[in-house]
């Protein structure tokens, strides 16, 4: 039996679809490509925007069209956020959701050709940390680990905390019994992930250092990272910690979502500008050469030309070295959606497009700067008579060198800039 996944989403949904994978692999099936001929098609879905049901629904209907004998399975977050939109997909012949992963291959199994399997149940408040260990990745030289799940933040434009549930973390020991693997399947890297990464511990009496920390230990990883932050929960003493971590990448991904305190207070954040640049002045004084870039929404209902104008202004005085900058996107089931004032669709463009011009400038000169600078680079795949790869500080580059590089830590001199990527040779 063969079984194929596409993975639609966050880097979370990827590791959960290699854990699907390898208990699928346990129970006998060969996982291909999604392009593929296969008895079973996976979809693993997003739900953060209407736009990512949009992508769900696509995908399944186009995969039961190109092979209507095979099984459609959907898993992921839309169904487990929305399981009455999920129930009525017709072309799924199997419906779960991110809750019962675990059990993907039982309902395989237990399929009848011609019925329709519904198993979806609601996440509960004190559910523990769940899922299989994942022991490496396809093609891949760095690995994620999966640390968190769950959120308790109820941001007013978001139904992540309908899909994940309330904050849960992964024991120390787990996170630990996973890393170990990876660093004997020669992972030097590991990036920490989660929902509501920042919020490690708090359900258990631990913190994000202690997990970075347990991870480092590990001998053969020489970094650790950390997915994408709340700017809660990066408390002072979690700073000092992460400082004395040498194996620590100083890669500050902070969700900043406005820069107006304003519309911060309407969608819900847990900070005001204040609070999020004096942790920005403090992350970038601790650690040498680090990087702190951020997700930005532009079009938020009741966002003014004026507020737009303070939200840009904040982005330029931070200094982002990247923006992920996105229109806000109606999500129904969301107290955002229900409000008035809804901005124009062409007005929500025409501000990320402006953001994304005036943070290009800054990328760039950033990208500039570290033009004659001696880096230390993982490169991770090979292509045109290059190696690309990442700083520690996440700075692509791409080096003149050969393809068994890859997968090696590198020293290399920044000789230029190509693009999105600084260019650099070995020394």
């Amino acid at each position: 039996m063969k079984a194929a996944i596409i993975t639609l989403g966050c880097k979370v949904n990827q590791y959960e679809s290699e854990a699907v994978s390898k208990r699928l692999e346990t129970a006998g099936y060969e996982i291909v490509g999604p392009d593929e001929e296969a008895d079973v098609y996976i979809i693993n879905s997003c739900t953060v925007t209407a736009e990512s049901d949009r992508k769900t629904r696509q995908a399944v209907r186009k995969m039961k069209r190109l092979h209507p004998d095979s099984i459609v399975l959907l898993t992921g977050c839309m169904p487990q956020a929305f399981p009455n939109d999920a129930e009525k997909l017709v072309e799924a012949d199997i419906v779960t959701g991110n809750k019962f992963n675990y059990r993907i291959p039982e309902l395989l199994k237990n399929h009848i050709n011609g019925q329709r399997d519904f198993a979806v149940e609601e996440h509960k408040s004190g559910e523990k940390f769940g899922g299989d260990i994942v022991t490496s990745y396809r093609e891949r030289t760095r690995a994620t680990l999966k640390i968190e799940d769950g959120c308790n933040r109820f941001c007013s434009y978001c139904i992540i905390p309908y899909a994940r549930g309330r904050v849960r973390s992964k024991p120390l020991e787990d996170i630990e019994k996973e890393a170990k693997t990876f660093a004997e399947n020669g992972y030097k890297e590991i990036v920490l992930v989660g929902i509501n990464l920042s919020a490690y511990g708090t359900d258990c009496g631990s913190d994000m250092a202690q997990a970075v920390g347990t991870v480092a230990r590990i001998e053969g990883i020489e970094r650790v990272r950390l997915g994408s932050l709340e700017p809660d929960h990066i408390t002072d003493e979690t700073i000092a910690k992460l400082k004395e971590i040498k194996e620590f990448c100083p890669q500050f991904h902070i969700s900043l979502q406005s820069g107006c305190d304003k519309t911060l207070k309407k969608m819900n954040r847990h900070y005001n500008t204040d609070e999020y640049a004096t942790l920005c002045r403090k992350l970038r004084s601790a650690f040498e050469d680090c990087t702190i870039t951020t997700d930005l929404m532009t079009g938020f209902p009741g966002e003014t030309a004026e507020d737009f104008e303070t939200s840009l202004a904040f982005v330029k005085e931070i200094g982002f070295e990247k923006v992920h900058v996105f229109p806000y996107s109606r999500r129904d089931g969301t107290p955002a959606a229900k409000m008035t004032e809804q901005v124009e669709k062409a007005e929500k463009e025409r501000r990320a497009k402006k953001v994304i011009e005036e943070a290009e400038i800054i990328r760039q000169s950033f990208l500039k700067k570290q033009t004659g600078k001696t880096v230390c680079v993982l490169p991770e795949e090979y292509s045109k008579g290059f190696c690309h790869g990442y700083t520690a500080n996440y700075t692509p580059v791409k080096v003149d060198c050969p393809p068994d590089k890859c997968g090696e830590l590198i020293n290399v001199k920044i000789t230029g800039v190509d693009g999105d990527y600084c260019v650099g040779i070995i020394i």
